[in-house]
């Protein structure tokens, strides 16, 4: 018997683009990117390795950001992530000592600091440094599928009045993914979910195959969806468009035990500053160390120890609830489906951000484990990724117009436009129309002045990444709690980098404008601000 109902899971892996830093200390977002890669893309790798070495038939799509894939590529700060581990190490092993005599806190201790160094083994020899490489064998052997998406993770549909501006997004993400993986993408991430009808014909032009969109943009399409979230539509320009299962997301967030890790809770903070060794700065300062020693707190001031493996026995459970739910809602979509036209399988498309499975909820990777296992072993589920399923469905495909619509609060771009950060638009707006402006008026340059227009292109789209608006939104602003509140990056973070890339910006269109800019200024701008290395700013030029 076949099995009818589809679950497809996406990851959406993105960090913002870190500026090279020379310097020994780790700045704020170093730390964020080396947290990342050892509690969420490390045992994700681990949790694909035992699954494909057991021959479980898993699926997973990832949504991978060029300016991530940057990172992940970056030999500066992948040696800085090695020391970043070091010092974790020294940190154990001070740590073993301190906590001799205390038997269960000991144990915690020696689970950290064995991890530590094995998941360092495994990043340097197992995957020999290089995360994207340890991905594209996952999607070489069809079990993992990798998914393009813009240049900075801009919010798109804000940008569709500036077509050009849409077009480099677009290309600069594309040729990052074929430099990255050596083939043509199939589905495009739209960043934040962002999408509105302009869209449509921008990506049928580069010939992607599907996208991704939220709930409510199918519910209430022109004309609305007729089998709801549980089946793919097509546009007008004939891409495949799924609608994020909102009832998924809903049940993972409700997920949530006292067992499992306090994320908030680091050593580097509980403990005296005489004890903390290398994550203690000259002057004074502290910085996360990686070993959290309490669960969720069971009650108002109660500590309680953390236990790897009870928190571990809960995760599973919650993916066994998980799979129950799904199941259960995905058979009567099926049913009401059979109503209308007999052969489809309905799809709960669940959406999430790759670091709620790690970095943000520690248990994560069991929880994705135990789906997958649990999964295999019944007869009313399969797990595909989004091309896969298309690939397998044949008819059926009503032809709608998805309405405007996004993530983030209320659903309809809120996050990304209020009060706290409209302010930035008529700034990339104005620099958008430069950029193409000068891609057309020096469209046959060469030299420095090419390596120039390079670079504010480069910095152009830097400053279009949605995550300054978002991180933005509400500061200042009373009774809104900043979408950044667990970031650790203190009001005006956000600002002051958007404002640093429209500010290079603008410094290379008026030095063009006198026919001088500096090459030392110049220079050092392109070892710091390093990303697309390739990039060619005739990607500004207007279509002809």
């Amino acid at each position: 018997m076949e099995k009818r109902s589809v679950i497809s899971i996406v990851l959406k892996a993105h960090l913002p683009f870190i500026p090279r830093d020379e310097g020994r200390r780790a700045s704020r977002e170093e730390l964020r990117f080396f947290e990342t890669l050892s509690e969420t893309y490390l045992p994700l790798l681990e949790v694909l390795g035992r699954l494909d070495a057991d021959n479980v038939p898993f699926r997973l799509g990832v949504s991978l950001s060029p300016s991530f894939c940057h990172l992940l590529s970056d030999e500066n700060l992948l040696k800085k992530y090695l020391d970043y581990t070091d010092k974790q190490i020294e940190f154990g092993r001070q740590e073993e000592e301190r906590t001799r005599g205390q038997e269960d806190l000991h144990a915690l201790v020696r689970f950290y600091s064995n991890l530590v160094m094995d998941r360092r083994i495994s990043f340097t020899e197992r995957y020999e440094g290089n995360i994207l490489k340890s991905l594209d064998y996952f999607q070489k052997k069809g079990k993992v599928e990798i998914l393009a998406t813009a240049a900075t993770n801009a919010f798109l549909p804000f940008f569709c009045t500036i077509p050009e501006t849409v077009q480099a997004q677009l290309e600069a993400g594309l040729a990052s993914y074929r430099g990255n993986f050596g083939r043509q993408p199939q589905g495009f991430w739209l960043p934040e979910l962002g999408w509105t009808a302009a869209l449509d014909g921008h990506l049928r032009s580069y010939n992607f195959g599907y996208t991704i969109v939220e709930s409510h943009g199918l519910v209430f399409g022109n004309p609305p969806a007729e089998k709801g979230t549980f089946y793919p539509v097509k546009t007008p320009a004939g891409i495949f468009i799924f609608a994020r299962d909102y009832r998924a997301g809903e049940e993972y967030r409700a997920a949530w035990s006292p067992f499992y890790r306090d994320n908030d809770r680091d050593a580097g903070y509980d403990l005296p500053a005489g004890v903390l060794g290398p994550f203690i700065s000259a002057d004074g300062g502290r910085s996360r160390t990686g070993y959290k020693y309490y669960r969720i707190s069971g009650g108002k001031g109660e500590k309680l120890l953390y236990d790897p493996a009870a928190a571990g026995r809960q995760a599973a459970d919650e993916a066994r609830r998980f799979l129950d739910g799904s199941a259960a809602r995905l058979a009567s979509a099926a049913l009401l489906m059979d109503e209308q036209t007999a052969g489809l399988r309905p799809v709960s498309l669940c959406v999430f951000d790759a670091d709620d499975f790690g970095r943000f909820w520690y248990e994560g990777p069991a929880f994705i484990e135990t789906l997958f296992r649990e999964g295999a072993r019944r007869d009313d589920l399969q797990f595909m990724n989004p091309a896969e399923y298309l690939y397998r469905q044949k008819s059926g495909f009503q032809i709608l117009t998805p309405e405007f619509s996004s993530a983030g609060i209320n659903g309809y771009a809120q996050t990304w436009l209020d009060a706290s950060n409209d302010w930035i638009y008529r700034h990339l707006f104005r620099a958008s129309d430069r950029m193409v402006e000068m891609a057309e008026r020096f469209s046959d340059d060469s030299g420095l002045r090419e390596r120039a227009l390079n670079q504010a292109a480069r910095e152009l789209l830097l400053a279009e990444a949605s995550d300054w608006p978002r991180m933005m939104y509400g500061e200042g602003n009373s009774g809104i709690v900043p979408v950044n509140s667990e970031s650790g990056f203190p009001p005006g973070f956000a600002r002051n980098r958007m404002e640093e890339h429209l500010r290079n910006f603008t410094t290379i269109y008026e030095a063009l404008g006198s026919n001088y800019i500096s090459t030392e200024w110049l220079t050092g701008l392109e070892k710091k601000h390093n990303i697309f290395p390739e990039i060619n700013y005739r990607i500004f030029r207007r279509k002809k």
